[in-house]
């Protein structure tokens, strides 16, 4: 299982120091979200003993903004997370085959319904279940995070739409582990092998990528055969 997480800069703790948190919690990866600031990521899967995704999560203001930012990170990166948050964002996002996943859907001005649930599933884009304002927020706030949740699980189970799960965390301190995450979601109406397999897909979503852009694909979707490979 895998968590996706925001590290340094974009996040209070370095990657390797979430890495090592992420072991002892029996995770087998992390997806860092980031921007321009990168480690050294082969490096440090020499150093760890946990994968790590090298991943970008897109802030767009609008729609034409998020368009040009998938265009230059899409070639550069293993996955690819866009931003939701307002219902325009969310539309492009789930309309975006070369979006893997739209990340908090629910925030802010944003909202989720059975068109875009069915356009996620139609182009493979996977609906990020934040469990975050759950864990770190209270009262009314708390609240409505547990309502919009179980609005959002209702219509992607309803439309088979593909999900992952993550509490957003961006310090080592906010990581929680699978199993603590299964229990929240049981508590908010979640099935908890629905949960734990949300934190699978992140790992799914990076191994097909990566193979997408291995020696094995001469191009996104075209698998090398065996003439090829005698060239």
């Amino acid at each position: 299982m895998y968590e996706a997480v925001y590290a340094h800069p974009d996040g209070e703790s370095t990657v390797s120091r979430v890495a090592v948190a992420a072991g002892r919690y029996d995770y087998d990866g992390v997806v860092v979200r980031a921007l321009d600031a990168r480690p050294d990521y082969d490096r440090l899967r020499e150093a760890l003993d946990v994968d790590l995704v090298d991943a970008v999560e897109i802030d767009a203001s609008n729609p034409e903004q998020a368009s040009g930012a998938v265009g230059n990170y899409r070639p550069q990166r293993e996955l690819l997370v866009l931003r939701g948050g307002t219902n325009a964002l969310n539309r492009f996002a789930v309309e975006q085959p070369r979006v893997d996943v739209l990340s908090r859907p629910m925030a802010g001005e944003g909202n989720f319904n059975h068109v875009l649930a069915k356009a996620a599933r139609d182009n493979g884009v996977r609906v990020e279940f934040d469990f975050g304002p759950v864990l770190r927020s209270d009262g009314g706030t708390r609240v409505q995070a547990i309502s919009a949740l179980r609005k959002l699980r209702e219509l992607v189970e309803y439309y088979d739409a593909p999900y992952v799960v993550s509490a957003t965390p961006s310090s080592h301190l906010q990581l929680r582990s699978p199993r603590e995450l299964a229990g929240l979601g049981e508590v908010i109406g979640f099935d908890r092998e629905q949960v734990l397999d949300g934190l699978r897909e992140w790992g799914r979503l990076a191994a097909r990528n990566r193979e997408r852009t291995s020696e094995s694909f001469i191009a996104p979707g075209v698998k090398r055969g065996r003439y090829e490979e005698d060239d």
